[in-house]
């Protein structure tokens, strides 16, 4: 929905708004804000709120520390869950003092990308994002625990999903402030939860993601309830994953279809599903971003290991769903909801672009199960693995002149010098499992 400046002072004096989120995103996709009052709201439409860049992760030194944030007036909405004295949202980008967007927004990166892809012909990306995530009871304390709020599983009902009434909560709150719903269910893992909405242009859905898991966290405390996105919160069980549907439009047209194909995919969809395919081991560290994330890419737990595609089996790394016309898509299954969305919604476009540039050829489809396949198969079919852990992604990420381009030299920086920092804490840390293994043994 497009909203004026005015339409926003109206709403926000009918509605009895008394503060406003000023919300924007860290390199590592956590929300941040600056809250205002009403009274500051004009100052904030005219552009002219500041705040210190100097103390958000990624951001900038304290010597260049003042930044401004300049709202999109279409994200505006009031949030729903309070009653009294009602705040709103506004989503902004981030600009430096001289009036230029900050290079190491991630907002900013994904409008970059995009008017790349628009100088190439294509109008709009169109995605559409699946997050899953799992509910854990919380302790006395409101504190989080590891016991699962049900033992359900795919596609279970209450009484077995006991997470029935906090999802539906979720899909009602989500609807009052804009989503279009497609459906809800419980996941494959006891406790684990799956709601898809609309597909959206690009810059939309990576919002409607943070937005998503605002909600998601919010009304699940309501309930008692503790909400994670973290990849793969317990062992021996499906972990969370964040798939991406995605496709290409020139105006009205969808790009990705092709009537004549057998598969009705165009060569447009063709080159860009090899240019994701080529640069996966690249762009993984984005996509899957967290120690975790390499957790659930194990084979086992359906989650995509193998840098694949197939139309007819979802054991690869891309998907392509049966519907066709402007429908057509591709469904990169990778992606994990602790990504970053902006960033890794512009790192996947840039590998497609450069796959479309450079007319790279997609190599035959998979139509086999992978997780079948011995290591010999997989090399005889030129089938490689996603990285097995974080340093790996990173070193690759690094490797990729497309990749590093995507970021741009800030964001890549900062990006890879907090992850360092990850992995070391990781890598030097004595984990429970090494002392059941080893402490008595040796």
């Amino acid at each position: 929905m497009s909203y004026t400046a005015e339409d926003i002072k109206r709403i926000a004096k009918e509605q009895n708004v008394r503060f406003i989120r000023l919300q924007f995103t860290d390199l590592l996709g956590t929300i941040k804000n600056v809250e205002i009052p009403i009274s500051q709201l004009e100052k904030a439409l005219d552009n002219k709120m500041m705040f210190d860049g100097s103390s958000i992760e990624g951001y900038v030194r304290i010597e260049e520390s003042d930044m401004y944030l300049y709202p999109d007036l279409d994200t505006w909405v009031v949030f729903p869950w309070v009653t009294e004295d009602r705040v709103a949202r506004l989503i902004c980008d981030v600009y430096m003092p001289d009036g230029t967007p900050f290079a190491g927004d991630p907002r900013g990166i994904l409008k970059r990308v995009l008017k790349e892809a628009e100088e190439l012909g294509f109008t709009a990306m169109n995605v559409g994002p699946e997050p899953e995530f799992f509910l854990f009871k919380t302790d006395a304390k409101g504190e989080p625990t590891l016991e699962l709020n049900d033992q359900g599983g795919y596609f279970d009902l209450a009484p077995t999903d006991l997470g029935e009434n906090c999802r539906r909560e979720i899909v009602l709150t989500l609807e009052e402030m804009g989503f279009e719903i497609e459906a809800s269910h419980h996941e494959v893992a006891p406790g684990q939860h799956e709601i898809d909405f609309k597909y959206a242009d690009a810059i939309k859905a990576a919002d409607q993601i943070q937005t998503f898991k605002l909600v998601v966290k919010t009304v699940a405390r309501q309930h008692g309830l503790h909400a994670t996105f973290m990849p793969k919160p317990l062992f021996g069980v499906n972990g969370s994953g964040m798939h991406c549907h995605q496709s290409l439009f020139q105006g009205k047209k969808n790009a990705f279809y092709d009537e004549n194909d057998k598969l009705g995919l165009s060569q447009t969809a063709r080159h860009y599903m090899a240019g994701i395919l080529k640069h996966a081991r690249a762009f993984a560290a984005i996509t899957n971003p967290t120690v975790n994330s390499y957790k659930r890419l194990v084979p086992g737990y359906e989650a995509p290991c193998y840098v694949a595609w197939s139309a007819s089996n979802r054991s690869p790394m891309i998907r392509i769903p049966a519907s066709r016309g402007l429908s057509t898509r591709i469904e990169v299954r990778n992606p994990d909801p602790a990504a970053n969305p902006y960033l890794a919604l512009a790192v996947m476009l840039k590998a497609g672009l450069d796959g479309i540039q450079n007319k790279l050829s997609v190599p035959a489809p998979t139509d086999r199960n992978i997780y079948v396949m011995t290591d010999e198969e997989r090399i005889d079919e030129g089938i490689p693995s996603l990285p097995l852990n974080l340093k790996e992604g990173l070193e690759e990420m690094l490797r990729s002149e497309v990749i590093c381009d995507a970021l741009g030299d800030h964001a890549l920086a900062h990006f890879y010098e907090l992850k360092e920092i990850e992995w070391d804490m990781y890598r030097t840390q004595v984990h429970q499992w090494e002392r059941d293994q080893y402490l008595t043994l040796y």
